[in-house]
This record gives C-alpha cells, sequence and structure tokens, in this order.
C-alpha cells in the first residue's frame, strides 16, 4: 500500500491523505499507467491517471477539513488519517511519503505503529522516505489520489487560485475578506500564518 497527502501547506481547503492497496509484487502496470508523484503532472494527465488506477487496485481518501486543522495539530491529524487507512485497508506492506524531516522518520514509524497497536491492528512493515511518490509507484498512485481529490474540491471554491499562500490570486482573495471585514469562509485555515501576514499587510 502507498499513502500520501495533498494540502498540507495550503492555507485554504482540506489536507486531503491517499491510499493506494497493490496486490502484486510488480509495480510495473502502475508506472505504465503513469503513476508518479503528482506534483509533476499536469491536473489533465492526473485526472487520465487516476481514471486508469481505479480499475488496478483499491483507493481510499481522508479529508481533514480547515476546521479540524485549525483546532487540532497538522501532524497527529495526517497521522491519525495513515492509520485509519492502514486499519481499513490491512495491508501486507506500507511505503509512505516521508511528512517529516529524514532525521524524524523513527519517531513518526513508532508513533503511527502505536497507534496500530492500540487498535489492534497487525503491524505491517514500512518504507518511509523522502520522494517515496517518485520511487515508488504505489506511493505516487496514492498521491495522484490524494491531489485529484484536493484539486476537485479547490475548483468548487470558485476563483480563489491555488489555495497555496505563495499564490497571488489565494492572497488577493483572503485580503478582500480583511480589507471588506468580513469573516473568512469555512475553507480558511484561519489560524495559518498567512492570514496574520495579510492582516498587517492591511494596516499599510
Amino acid at each position: 500500500m502507498g499513502l500520501d497527502e495533498a494540502g498540507r501547506g495550503c492555507v485554504l481547503g482540506p489536507l486531503v491523505v491517499g491510499g493506494f492497496l497493490w496486490d502484486q509484487d510488480d509495480d510495473q502496470p502502475l508506472r505504465d499507467a503513469g503513476a508518479d508523484d503528482s506534483k509533476k503532472l499536469s491536473a489533465k494527465k492526473r485526472e487520465k491517471i487516476r481514471a486508469d488506477l481505479i480499475p488496478m487496485g483499491i483507493h481510499y481518501i481522508r479529508e481533514i477539513t480547515p476546521e479540524a486543522i485549525d483546532a487540532g495539530n497538522i501532524n497527529t491529524l495526517e497521522e491519525e488519517a495513515f492509520a485509519s487507512i492502514i486499519i481499513e485497508a490491512s495491508p501486507d506492506h506500507v511505503i509512505i511519503d516521508a511528512p517529516c524531516h529524514p532525521s524524524g522518520i523513527p519517531n513518526f514509524q513508532k508513533r503511527l505503529s502505536g497507534r496500530l497497536a492500540e487498535a489492534g491492528c497487525t503491524i505491517p512493515s514500512f518504507t518511509i522516505q523522502p520522494k517515496a511518490d517518485a520511487t515508488f509507484a504505489a506511493c505516487g498512485s496514492a498521491s495522484i489520489f490524494a491531489k485529484v481529490h484536493r484539486d476537485a474540491h479547490i475548483k468548487s471554491l470558485g476563483e480563489v487560485g491555488s489555495g497555496y499562500p505563495s499564490d497571488p490570486k489565494t492572497r488577493t482573495w483572503l485580503l478582500g475578506f480583511i480589507q471588506r471585514e468580513e469573516p473568512f469562509p469555512d475553507c480558511v485555515r484561519k489560524r495559518w500564518g498567512t492570514i496574520e501576514a495579510l492582516r498587517q499587510q492591511n494596516l499599510f
């Protein structure tokens, strides 16, 4: 099974965790279908690859709302989502695109294994490393499912840009609420540093 997320660093929309369960040792068919780091692919290509992957394995999605992110800890929420998918899928081996610095991987794996043990789940073997979505096709597949799901959510919000703090369109859209003194909609992660930076910008 591959696990990856989309939208961790965004100021808009959910954090989406995707999983893809593949029951063969040879992942070449997934590579042939186009499985890869979703960030390397255009939106159109991601959607086509996702459609081709659907009959090839079982995919899983967990959506973590902006409200939950504001109220909790994004690292903990992501680990809970990873654990939830593993518990549901019961894979023998799990490949995760590391959500932390390489030095933090042992502790991340220990926490995740602890969650699985508490749930009475058989603990699988793990491969956890940076850029696993580009290295392992099952993880790349999970990346594509997560990204396409999140993209559809952001698109449904209207003309808001990509939802990333560096996107001028997203920043302008957010700044409009501040200037109009209107409350932010539910899709905004209100505790993000971007929001405070925009408030300060509006003072000048």
